[in-house]
């Protein structure tokens, strides 16, 4: 069975890497590897994610950039900038707005799914 504080550290990687160091804190999970995850997820996003979006069909700027943004966190919103202004512009929107919701959220579906234990 996997470590506790590694799989944590999997759950907190969902968004960028100094959210996801702060939120493994408060989960006990560990923040280095919480940050290695996040960073190894932006690099994979940049990388790939045109590809993935042209296969699933995405060509508005506007979508490609927000699922940017929510996927790859900076260095994706950095990626959605230097293809396109308004994929820059939803990027770091989506990157904001997943970086509030999984602060609030993550911990709390943690500390749920402890309860359920």
């Amino acid at each position: 069975e996997a470590d506790q504080s590694f799989l944590l550290a999997i759950y907190a990687k969902s968004v960028t890497a100094p959210i996801g160091m702060g939120i493994a804190e408060r989960i006990q999970a560990s923040p280095t590897l919480t940050a290695v995850f996040a960073v190894t997820t932006g690099i994979l996003g940049a990388v790939f994610g045109r590809f993935i979006l042209n296969a699933a069909g995405v060509s508005a700027w506007w979508q490609r950039g927000f699922a940017l943004g929510v996927a790859s966190h900076g260095i994706g919103t950095s990626r959605a900038m230097s293809v396109h202004p308004v994929a820059g512009a939803y990027a770091s929107l989506g990157m904001g707005l997943h970086g509030i919701a999984g602060a609030v959220l993550i911990p709390l579906l943690i500390q749920a799914l402890m309860l359920l234990r």
